[in-house]
């Protein structure tokens, strides 16, 4: 039972080990990440694709381009767009058949725009690309199970031992417990470092931007910070809960006083590689949700989308272009 419970010790400390080893690089941050100089990204850092639209949204509500009736749907009165996320929410709505709000709030996260808002994030080190860490993350909970599930197994060899033995020594329970309960917390604690989106470097670099604009209260900043229980407008606020929550546009889990991602990202296929036109497929949240398409470029998206220069979005002039990161 000693060279079993030296073995149990050798196998979780080589892992917990190898695991925090491997956590600490993956989340390493850029020695000098950026600040977050737009209202786009500190709401893709809070929320990601579905907190970027919303604040456009309310921004196009609250000055009178956009008007919103029950139930939900979207009308156009002043096509005047400031930024490509706004001309995005134009575009979209023009293609889209009915202008329902859930419909548009969907096909705006996955257009180009708002998609390249995360891909800049990702290459300033503010982020992680979706499925960067998916390999730690499984390693993290399959160690953390096997712990556990290791527990009851050394309880009953315990029994084993002392029915066998009439002077088994310590426990070996006991000899064991401290490394299967220390590699489960490692284990569950790495795996859920790493499903976190946004890094170290980004947390800080949110809360800079949210102290810098303590007093804004624009709709687009109160909804980028603080999600849509901050929605200015009651109406507006409950139209766009409706459209989150709507089953037929869901992309995940939702919650108005949460700041999880309730829209996919879908990240090029490396940190900054531009637009991302995303099509049905799996979520980024653990629901269904939507997955790049190959070969996408600027302009690619239906309703003809138009690239401009802009924190997180920004084309070259060369015909055919395509996205660059440029936060």
């Amino acid at each position: 039972m000693v060279l079993l419970a030296v073995l149990v010790w050798l196998v979780v400390g080589a892992s917990s080990a190898a695991l925090i080893v491997r956590s600490s690089s993956a989340r390493r941050s850029h020695p000098a990440p950026g600040p977050v100089p737009h209202v786009y990204e500190a709401a893709f850092l809070s929320g990601g694709p579905a907190r970027v639209v919303d604040s456009a949204i309310a921004a196009l509500h609250a000055d009178g381009r956009l008007a919103i009736g029950g139930p939900g749907i979207v009308s156009v009165r002043h096509p005047l767009a400031h930024d490509p996320v706004e001309r995005a929410v134009f575009e979209q709505l023009a293609a889209a058949p009915t202008g329902a709000l859930h419909t548009l709030r969907i096909a705006v996260m996955r257009h180009p725009a708002v998609q390249e808002i995360g891909d800049g994030l990702a290459a300033g080190g503010l982020m992680a690309p979706p499925g960067q860490n998916r390999g730690l993350t499984v390693w993290g909970v399959t160690q953390g199970v096997l712990s556990l599930l290791a527990l009851p197994v050394a309880f009953v060899l315990t029994i084993i031992s002392f029915v066998r033995d009439d002077d088994p020594g310590v426990p070996f329970i006991v000899m064991v417990l401290p490394a299967l309960i220390a590699g489960g917390v490692i284990g569950f604690v790495v795996a859920g470092r790493a499903r976190r989106r946004i890094t170290t470097a980004g947390q800080h670099a949110l809360r800079s931007y949210a102290t810098q604009h303590a007093q804004g209260f624009s709709a687009a900043h109160l909804v980028a910070l603080h999600g849509l229980r901050a929605v200015p407008d009651p109406a507006l606020q409950a139209q766009l809960i409706a459209a989150a929550r709507n089953p037929a546009a869901r992309t995940g889990s939702y919650s108005p006083s949460s700041t999880d991602y309730v829209a996919v990202w879908c990240a090029g296929s490396s940190p900054g590689s531009g637009c991302g036109s995303c099509g049905a497929g799996s979520g980024s949240s653990g629901g269904s949700g939507s997955a790049c398409s190959s070969g996408s470029s600027c302009g690619g998206s239906s309703g003809g989308s138009s690239c401009g220069s802009s924190s997180g979005s920004s084309c070259g002039s060369s015909s055919g272009s395509s996205c660059g990161s440029s936060s």
